[in-house]
C-alpha cells in the first residue's frame, strides 16, 4: 500500500546524535584521536583564558568545528554555522546537543583568534602524531621535505611602492599612471616591481613570488611540510615569507624541532641541491637524499651538484626519490579540500595557524584507513 506524504512532528525526541552516527563512520575514529589530543593540550588552552568573566565558546568545540571546516571544504565560518544548525553529524562531532543554539559567526571568529596566541595549531599537530597508535604508523628514520606557495588574500593592485603617498587633491592624477578609486586602472608597463621597493597595502606580510620559471608571480606565502616516508603523514609544518631561501631555511627549522638524535635521511627536490644546505644537513646527522641538479647554464657550463656518489650509490636513495613525491598529495589536499589554495586570512601568523591546522586535518583523514589496515 502506498504511504501518504504526511509531515510528522513531535514535541520531544528521544534519539540522540550519538545514535544517528553509524558505528563504522570514519569520523568516530577521528574524534577519538582528536579528543585524546585535546586532553594533552588542556593546560595550554587554560593559559589562554582568564579565570573570571563570562564563559566563552569552549576551545575544544572551536577546534573540532574548524577541523570539520577543513574536512568538508566549507568556505567560511558563516557557512559552517549554517551547517551546524541542521547537520546532526556535525553537531555530534563538535559536541553540541540537538537543541543547543548555534554560535554567531562573528563571535565564533573572534573566539577563534584567541587560539592564535598559543600556537595551538602546531601543538595540536604534535599532540596527534605523538599518540602511540599514530606514532606506530610513522617512520623515525626517513623523511621528505618540500614547500609550496599559498596565494595571499591580496591583489596585484595592492602591491604598491612603499614610498607612495596618496594625492593631496582628488583632482590631481597619481604620478604612476594609475587612476583614482578602489579598483582604478594601473599601468605597470616598464615599471620595476620587487619586494624591496613594493609592498601590499592589503596584506603587508605577503611577498611577490613564483614557484618556477615560466609561471606568473603572485602575492603569496611559502608553506613547508616535513613528511615521514612510511605512510606519507605530516611530521611538521610551518609557514614563512616567500623568498629564494625560504624552503631550505624552513627545512632546517623543522629538523631542529624534531625529537631524536639518530641519523635520518631527507628526500627533497633539486631546489635543495645547494652546497651550504647539504653541509648543514650533514652537520645535523642527516643524509641528504636530494635530487641531483646538474643543469647546463646558458654558457654551456654544467652545474656541479652538492650530492655525490657517497649518497646516490645506495638503493635507499632511489627509494627516497620515489617516495618524496607523495608530499604533493599533502599540498594537493590542503589546497583543494581544506581551502588553502588562496587563504582567507591576512598576516603571517593567521595564515601560518590555518596552514598548520590544515596539515593536522590531512593526517586525521588519512588515519582511519591506516589504522584499520594495521589491525
Amino acid at each position: 500500500m502506498r504511504g501518504e506524504d504526511v509531515r510528522t512532528g513531535s514535541l520531544f525526541s528521544y534519539v540522540s546524535c550519538e545514535a544517528r552516527v553509524p558505528s563504522g563512520h570514519p569520523l568516530r575514529i577521528i574524534r577519538a584521536i582528536v579528543d585524546e589530543a585535546l586532553v594533552v593540550l588542556s593546560n595550554e588552552l587554560d593559559a589562554l583564558y582568564a579565570s573570571q568573566g563570562r564563559p566563552s565558546i569552549p576551545p575544544e568545540k572551536l577546534l573540532r568545528a574548524l577541523l570539520l571546516q577543513a574536512f568538508f571544504g566549507i568556505r567560511s565560518e558563516r557557512q559552517l554555522m549554517e551547517q551546524l544548525a541542521y547537520n546532526l553529524l556535525f553537531r555530534w562531532f563538535v559536541g553540541m546537543a540537538v537543541d543547543a543554539p548555534v554560535w554567531d559567526a562573528s563571535s565564533f571568529s573572534k573566539n577563534r583568534d584567541r587560539l592564535l596566541e598559543g600556537d595551538i595549531a602546531r601543538q595540536f599537530l604534535a599532540a596527534v602524531i605523538s599518540q602511540p597508535r599514530v606514532k606506530a604508523l610513522m617512520s623515525d628514520d626517513h623523511f621528505s621535505v618540500d614547500g609550496t606557495l599559498i596565494q595571499a588574500w591580496a591583489s596585484h593592485k595592492s602591491f604598491q611602492p612603499k614610498s607612495e603617498t596618496a594625492p593631496d587633491h582628488k583632482d590631481e592624477p597619481p604620478t604612476d599612471g594609475s587612476s583614482h578609486g578602489r579598483n582604478g586602472e594601473r599601468d605597470w608597463r616598464g615599471q620595476p616591481r620587487s619586494n624591496e621597493s613594493h609592498a601590499s597595502k592589503t596584506d603587508p606580510d605577503a611577498r611577490l613570488a613564483r614557484k618556477s620559471n615560466g609561471q606568473s608571480s603572485i602575492l603569496a606565502y611559502a608553506g613547508h611540510v616535513l613528511m615521514e616516508n612510511r605512510n606519507g603523514l605530516v611530521n611538521d609544518a610551518c609557514l614563512t615569507h616567500a623568498s629564494g631561501t625560504a624552503e631550505r631555511d624552513a627545512a632546517l627549522t623543522m629538523l631542529d624541532r624534531r625529537q631524536g638524535q639518530q641519523r635520518i635521511t631527507l628526500g627533497a627536490d633539486k631546489g635543495y641541491d645547494v652546497t651550504a644546505f647539504v653541509k648543514d644537513l650533514r652537520r645535523r646527522r642527516v643524509t641528504p637524499h636530494i635530487a641531483v641538479d646538474r643543469r647546463v647554464s646558458k654558457h654551456g657550463v654544467r652545474r656541479r651538484s652538492a650530492v655525490d656518489l657517497r649518497t646516490t650509490r645506495h638503493p635507499g636513495y632511489a627509494i627516497s626519490q620515489r617516495i618524496r613525491k607523495r608530499i604533493e598529495e599533502i599540498f594537493g589536499w590542503t589546497k583543494s579540500a581544506a581551502g588553502m589554495r588562496q587563504t582567507k586570512f591576512r598576516g603571517i601568523e593567521r595564515v601560518g595557524w590555518a596552514f598548520s591546522l590544515a596539515a593536522a586535518a590531512y593526517n586525521l583523514i588519512r588515519l582511519p584507513p591506516l589504522l584499520a589496515r594495521s589491525g
